[in-house]
Parts: structure tokens; C-alpha cells; sequence
């Protein structure tokens, strides 16, 4: 974990606010989620992930409840949905921090944040397409161009099974590293998202889920393919391709960076997960969305050289020798005019807060002397040359005065 300072702050607003507009546009509403939840919640998205096994931050509260940090927001929405039941189709967005107890990497840490969308009461490949289509939407709005789309289908859940089976007798005859043993015994699915050398042979060589697709599910897969293609976005299919968590089923794609290291790259990525609801509690609902790393989306941003994001410079900077009381009433008045506006404090010299003014970035001081107070005055200074020479007005014309210089 770590902090987050500013002016860096400033950065993670901008692209909440750039993937607000994003979705928001498509007819999608803000939902917010407690960041704790009953353990529960979180055990329904597969008990052989390492989500669940190695990475929930659990505990018992004071009142003996078995609760956890939520490592993913797409089970809390659902729990959410199963709860209020709202009326569908239900299309909402989310930010905002998620815990895994994991190993610390580059643009990985066990607090991390996402954006993200997720669509409930909607069994249709086009949403398939649309959700896919916003995520790619915002990546180009950021203005990264290295970003490769990869797309499958995992077919229904009997699909799943039979192919699982015939994945573990695969696996189970081939060279496997010893972590790919234990996770075939877990998952067999898992093993094909191994990056190490040993098991790359058999992973090629494993057979691929599309074999034992039922007709529902291939024509579904399809159908997704020719709206993406329809839209005009390029994307890979990949057999290989495997989400973290167990509950989806059907279309599931990935983001990839291609300035990141390969065995890190996946920006963020998403699925369908009919079902999901109904083992929260809720009525059995279709359901698909998509969660975006905030933290590799900007260091992808940060290779590409995009995105960059200034934070709000200040407008003033008032410099007031006579007290302070002068400044504060200055301030108030600027900030409520939609200026934005600092002041120097601790009765500083007139040298020390000048200082403080060309640090600050201001575009102007205003500076109130005894003569100014006394004559009911101030003085507007502009911190850059080509901005002119400084000029003393009116105090009751400051403020119009300030907002003219400064349109």
C-alpha cells in the first residue's frame, strides 16, 4: 500500500472524471459499495482462486461477524442488486479502492483502485459488445494507442465442466512445473495462465474450450466477434485467455498494455457472470461488466507518454502585510467570485511571502501595504512578465478587476 500526494491526486481525478463521462453518456448510473462486506460475498466468486484462498483480507469484527475488504467490486454490486432489486436493465459504474493480500509488483499493490462497469437483467451479445466497446473507448480517450484487446468465451457452465475434465487429463500426463501441480489440483483452468517456461509445452499443446461449446454458446461467441468487428475495434481471440475469478462464463476479455511486461500487462478486463446473483441470494440474472486498473492505466499512460494533468494552478496569491485580517477577507471574496486563491499566514515579512507567490504558481499577487489599506486599495502584481506591468485599483473593484486580467 501506499500514498498518493498530490499533485499526482490530481491525475486520479482527471481519469475518474474522463471515465465518467465515458459511461455516463451510455446511459450509465454511479453506485457506491461498502468496502466491507460479509465474507461471504466474496467466498461465491470460487473458492480455488487465490482471491479467496491466499489474498481476502478477513477477520472476525467485534460483534463476532465473519467479514472480509473487498478484493473485487463486481460480487458487492451483485450482492447490491440481489438486495435493492432494482429494475433491470440495471446499468451502473464504479471507483474506488479494493484489498489482496499479494505479492507487491509494478503497478500492483494490496490497495488498489478500479473503475469499472457492470449491466445486470440483460442477456443479449450486443451488451456483450457494448460493454467491451466503452472500456475500449476510454482507453483511446486517454489517449493510449499500445492497448490490444483479447476476447473469448468460456461457454456455458456444462461446456465448462466438460472441458476442465478433458483439461486436468491433459495436464495430468504432461511436465508441469511443481506451482502448476498444485494449481491443477485447485483449478486446472488456472495452469494455462502460467507464464513459466517448463509448463509453456503443454499449454500449447492443451486442448481448447471452443472444442466442447454447445450451439447456444458458439453462436453467442459469434455474435459478439461481428459486433466488434461491426464497430471497427481490433481484438485477438485467444484460447488461452483465462480470468481470475471463477464466476464467469460465456464472453471474457482482457486489456493488454503493450509497453508492460508481458507477464503483467492485463490493464484490466472483464466478462459475463450469469448466475452470480442467484448464489448471492438473488433472482437467477444475467450479468456482465468490466473492471479497469487504475494504476497500470496510468503507468501504460505514463510510457505512452499521455494523459498528462496539470493540477489547477492558482489564480492569486494574496500578499498582506498589515495583519492578516485583510487577506482573509480578499480570499473569501476571490474564492467565492470562482477564483482560485491562497494567502500567506504567521504575519510573514513582505520578502517571505512573495517567496511564497512565485512558488505557488499564482498568476498574480494582490498585495495590501498600509498605504493600500489605508487608502482602501490594492495592488495586483502579475507573476509573469509578459502579463504586464503591476497597476494599484479600486478595493471595491478588485475582484472585477482580477477576473478581467485573468479571462
Amino acid at each position: 500500500m501506499r500514498d498518493i500526494l498530490p499533485p499526482d491526486t490530481a491525475r486520479w481525478r482527471a481519469l475518474n472524471a474522463e471515465f465518467a463521462a465515458t459511461v455516463e453518456r451510455a446511459g450509465y448510473g454511479q453506485i457506491s459499495t461498502p468496502l466491507i462486506e460479509d465474507v461471504g460475498v466474496f467466498t461465491r466468486i470460487g473458492e480455488a482462486t487465490d482471491v479467496v484462498t491466499k489474498e481476502l483480507y478477513a477477520f472476525e469484527d467485534r460483534g463476532g461477524r465473519h467479514v472480509s475488504l473487498r478484493p473485487e467490486l463486481t460480487a458487492s454490486v451483485c450482492r447490491a442488486f440481489a438486495q435493492h432489486r432494482p429494475l433491470t436493465p440495471w446499468k451502473v459504474w464504479y471507483t474506488g479502492p479494493n484489498f489482496r493480500q499479494e505479492k507487491a509488483q509494478r503497478g500492483r499493490y494490496r490497495q488498489f483502485d478500479q473503475v469499472g462497469v457492470e449491466v445486470l437483467g440483460v442477456d443479449d451479445a450486443n451488451l456483450d459488445v457494448e460493454v467491451i466497446a466503452l472500456a475500449a473507448e476510454f482507453y483511446a480517450r486517454l489517449g493510449l494507442q499500445q492497448i490490444t484487446l483479447v476476447v473469448y468465451s468460456l461457454g456455458e457452465p456444462e461446456d465448462r465442466v466438460r472441458y476442465v475434465d478433458a483439461l486436468r487429463d491433459h495436464f495430468e500426463q504432461a511436465d508441469l512445473t511443481e506451482q502448476s501441480r498444485a494449481t491443477l489440483a485447485k483449478n486446472p483452468l488456472r495452469v494455462l495462465d502460467s507464464k513459466r517456461e517448463q509448463d509453456a509445452a503443454a499449454i500449447s499443446a492443451a486442448p481448447q474450450i471452443s472444442a466442447f461449446y454447445s450451439a447456444d454458446a458458439a453462436a453467442h461467441f459469434d455474435a459478439v466477434t461481428a459486433g466488434l468487428t461491426r464497430l471497427g475495434l481490433d481484438f485477438v481471440v485467444e484460447p488461452k485467455l483465462v480470468r481470475g475469478l471463477d464466476y464467469y462464463r460465456r464472453t471474457i476479455f482482457e486489456f493488454q498494455g503493450g509497453t508492460l511486461d508481458s507477464a503483467q500487462n492485463a490493464l484490466g478486463g472483464g466478462g459475463r457472470y450469469d448466475g452470480l446473483v442467484e448464489a448471492l441470494g438473488g433472482p437467477a440474472t444475467p450479468g456482465i461488466g468490466f473492471a479497469l486498473g487504475v494504476d497500470r492505466t496510468l503507468l501504460a499512460c505514463d510510457d505512452e507518454g499521455v494523459f498528462h494533468v496539470a493540477p489547477r494552478a492558482l489564480d492569486v496569491f494574496v500578499v498582506d502585510v498589515t495583519g492578516g485580517l485583510e487577506a482573509a477577507a480578499i480570499t473569501a471574496e476571490l474564492r467565492a467570485a470562482g477564483l482560485a486563491a491562497d494567502r500567506g499566514f504567521d504575519n510573514r515579512s513582505m520578502k517571505a511571502q512573495m517567496k511564497l507567490a512565485n512558488r505557488s504558481g499564482a498568476a498574480i499577487a494582490v498585495i495590501i501595504g498600509d498605504d493600500e489599506l489605508m487608502n482602501d486599495t490594492a495592488v495586483l502584481k502579475p507573476m509573469a512578465r509578459d502579463r504586464g506591468d503591476q497597476r494599484t485599483v479600486p478595493r471595491s473593484e478588485l475582484t472585477s478587476h482580477l477576473k478581467d486580467e485573468l479571462s
